[in-house]
């Protein structure tokens, strides 16, 4: 009962990181394709307000692994040391971009230094989740091989396919958050970046087989868990897709493409989810043989588990708080 309630921690942590702070990553990439200054200061004051909070998710998810699967994050973190650092460095460098910027405007270096790190945090982490479906070589308790032994062509796959899913986010939250031309540009290349991602997604599911971590479809109830979750990704991502290019200005035409991009985004998580669990690590290094001491976990949760409610009503604080859009109506292109 620990193990699994622990289990959906970690992938709820996971989960909210993904969808909090997916969406500014994205608006970050997004400003690389931006030519206007005006725009791209628009993009960057729109997530900083809740940028911090956002990557606060990811801090929970590091200790919900390192205290809830030891063995698991022992063995993750030397596997892939090199884009974890450079996710992290970048993730840095936004924080100072967002503060430098805002500090002094217009700060064209720093906007393109926070669009810069956006990009490389994003595809760092695509890269990572990539790295999981590599096999992990251990010597006792301790992992042998090149730190370069992870890499591999899913990775940069997995990589691609995440940054371009970010970037369809940002794209959505940029709709909801301002108006005029930035609002239809956004529109308009959200569209695209939504479409380009589905079509990563399908070709990561289709050579995923091809690593060392396929997918565990055998169980008819897998199977069919595993089906339902992609036509609810489907579904949200269609409902992006026909309403991206709403050109009302109305609460459906700015909130149906974000909705139906986090329904998607959470959907094929679940999906991944269900067809790899109880595997962490191929290739055999699962859920239960990587737990931690059942105090230490018990311990841990419930710290977890009052910091959890606390960091989510910041995030609730601070979009209420800074609802409504931003004035980018007739900036020019």
């Amino acid at each position: 009962m620990t193990t699994t309630l622990w289990s959906a921690t970690v992938l709820l942590c996971l989960l909210m990181y993904v969808v909090l702070d997916g969406y500014d990553l994205g608006v970050g990439v997004a400003t690389l394709f931006e030519r206007d200054p005006a725009h791209r200061r628009h993009m960057l004051e729109s997530v900083a307000v809740g940028w911090d909070g956002n990557e606060t998710w990811l801090i929970l998810l590091g200790v919900a692994l390192w205290a809830g699967f030891p063995l698991a994050f022992g063995t993750f973190l030397p596997h892939a040391y090199l884009p974890m650092t450079v996710v992290l460095f970048s993730l840095v460098v936004r924080g100072v971009s967002v503060e430098m910027a805002s500090q002094a405007p217009p700060a064209p270096h720093w906007t393109t230094a926070f669009g810069v790190a956006s990009l490389l945090a994003s595809f760092g982490q695509g890269f990572v989740l990539g790295t999981l479906t590599t096999v992990v070589h251990l010597h006792g308790d301790a992992v042998t091989g090149s730190a370069f032994g992870a890499f591999s062509w899913f990775c940069v796959l997995s990589g691609l396919t995440v940054t371009v899913g970010y970037t369809a986010l940002g794209y959505a939250y940029t709709k909801l958050k301002t108006s005029g031309l930035l609002r239809a540009s956004a529109a308009r290349r959200g569209a695209l970046a939504t479409a380009v991602g589905g079509v990563l997604l399908v070709l990561v599911l289709v050579t995923v087989d091809t690593t060392a971590a396929p997918l565990n479809l055998d169980s008819p109830g897998r199977a069919f868990a595993f089906a339902v979750l992609l036509l609810f990704a489907a579904g949200g991502a269609g409902t992006s897709l026909v309403t991206f290019p709403w050109k009302r200005q109305s609460g459906a035409a700015d909130t149906l493409p974000l909705g139906g991009l986090v329904i998607a985004t959470v959907s094929v998580f679940l999906a991944l989810g269900v067809a790899r669990y109880p595997v962490l690590l191929p290739p055999g290094l699962t859920v239960d043989g990587a737990v931690g001491p059942h105090s230490t976990m018990v311990f841990i949760l419930v710290g977890i588990g009052l910091n959890m409610p606390l960091v989510l009503a910041y995030n609730v604080f601070a979009h209420r708080s800074f609802a409504g859009k931003l004035d980018a109506e007739g900036a020019p292109s």
